[in-house]
């Protein structure tokens, strides 16, 4: 069973770099251990988890805001929160080939899983990037990549609240940058040393935060249907109190099957008062609310939706990664959700040596392309080519363009790409014909 899941691993890990999803960082060097890029498909895919997820979280809902931080900050911020005390993991080194390990992940603590030897005593590892801001590599100039998003959003609340003057209940959403110094990444892009995290910070009276954290738990849950999740391969666990961050007062992990394993796929914490409690004493500033109905004076309470985009990438390409037999041939297809999927719809002529196919296959390829993001002509190789290539990519729908269009009017042909049967559709039904379907 193993064999069969390293396998399907590796499959993806191809595809991916086969068909431009994702690639290796620095490859021609050799890489960078922890780093990958993203390719045009890959871009695509994440702008669209990205757009959705801003869309649900933030835009759609009357008492979010959002916000981007900036990825160094005052070295002080880190001070207040813990991380650069407490941000650290348990290394061991072989003793033999000096390869190291978090000693937390290790199954046997007693034997190098690479060459069998020894480790010597366990440390511990502070994984935050240090960096110096100016032009002196001093004390006074240390600061550091942000390990997590959510700091500067901490830090930007008294912002909000004179700014914006919002009612409690209420949230900051941000995409962004994260970075951390993984004592061993693994797993494709699951854990890597920079990453993208879409988070919510939600502001709550203290009373109220039982509510509120069931109400995230239902839409985090909701969010893993609206990307195309398989709902039986998502968990949740209610992380034990020993296992919880020094933050949290309750955590519930979102779980997902991966080839390599049950994973964490996104978290769910209640934070208390902490981060906005720390950083009032460590600054000396007022973060507190007012409420004018109440005439309470209190420092809120956080409920922390945490979502990872990679690892969302990863678990979206894992759970639509398939194979089947179409006609008498094996296939690989990408079965997406076709509202994530990278390309939404392709344009074929027949035949690309027929000027008159090629000129009215680009004339249905510029009307889709004004209704919809994803569009792309193909006219590369044969049709049976064409639709393995974008099947490969996870395109839900083939439009060709053939001498009925042309001759008959008789419409053009659309492809399912789940089942590959063909229909025939009219011109002035085709964008409401694919509308419907994404």
């Amino acid at each position: 069973m193993t064999e069969n899941k390293n396998e399907l691993m590796e499959k993806i890990v191809s595809l991916c770099k086969r068909r431009g999803f994702i690639f290796q960082g620095s490859e021609i060097y050799g890489g960078l251990a922890g780093t990958w890029d993203y390719g045009p498909y890959g871009v695509s895919l994440v702008n669209n988890i990205k757009n959705i997820w801003w869309k649900k979280f933030v835009s759609d809902r009357e008492d979010m805001y959002g916000v981007d931080a900036a990825i160094i900050m005052n070295s002080k911020v880190w001070e207040a929160s813990g991380h650069v005390s407490g941000f650290s993991d348990p290394l061991v080194e072989c003793q033999k080939c000096h390869h190291r390990f978090r000693g937390d992940q290790l199954e046997d603590k007693n034997k190098c899983p690479d060459c069998g030897g020894s480790f010597g005593e366990e440390r511990q590892f502070n994984m935050m990037f240090k960096t110096y801001v100016g032009a002196t590599e001093d004390e006074t100039s240390v600061s550091y990549l942000r390990p997590e998003t959510a700091g500067g959003m901490f830090v930007n609340f008294k912002n909000i609240i004179d700014s914006m003057h919002p009612k409690i209940p209420f949230g900051l959403g941000q995409i962004g940058k994260a970075f951390r110094n993984e004592i061993a990444p693994r797993d494709f892009i699951f854990r890597s040393r920079e990453f993208s995290q879409m988070e919510v910070e939600y502001f709550v009276n203290p009373k109220d935060w039982k509510d509120s954290f069931e109400r995230w738990r239902k839409i985090m849950l909701s969010w893993c249907d609206d990307i195309g999740l398989d709902s039986s391969k998502v968990h949740e666990l209610e992380v034990a109190d020993a296992d919880r961050a020094h933050y949290s007062k309750r955590t519930i992990d979102f779980e997902f099957d991966y080839p390599f394993g049950r994973k964490e796929l996104y978290g769910l914490a209640y934070r208390t008062d902490f981060d906005l409690q720390s950083h009032s004493t460590a600054s000396g500033q007022d973060i507190s609310y007012f409420d004018e109905e109440s005439k309470e004076r209190f420092i809120p309470h956080v409920i922390e939706p945490s979502l990872g985009l990679d690892r969302t990438v990863l678990a979206i390409l894992c759970n639509a990664y398939t194979e089947d037999n179409l006609g008498d041939e094996t296939r690989v297809f990408l079965k997406f959700k076709p509202s994530i999927a990278p390309v939404k719809c392709a344009v074929f002529p027949l035949l690309k040596n027929k000027p008159e196919l090629v000129l009215k296959a680009r004339e249905v390829f510029g009307m889709l392309k004004k209704e919809f993001s994803g569009v792309v002509f193909d006219d590369n190789g044969n049709i049976g080519k064409r639709y393995r290539r974008q099947d490969e990519i996870g395109t839900p729908f083939c439009v060709t363009v053939d001498f009925e269009t042309i001759e008959d009017n008789a419409g053009v042909t659309v492809r399912d790409r789940d089942t590959g049967k063909q229909e025939r559709v009219s011109l002035e039904d085709l964008v409401s014909y694919i509308k419907l379907k994404i």
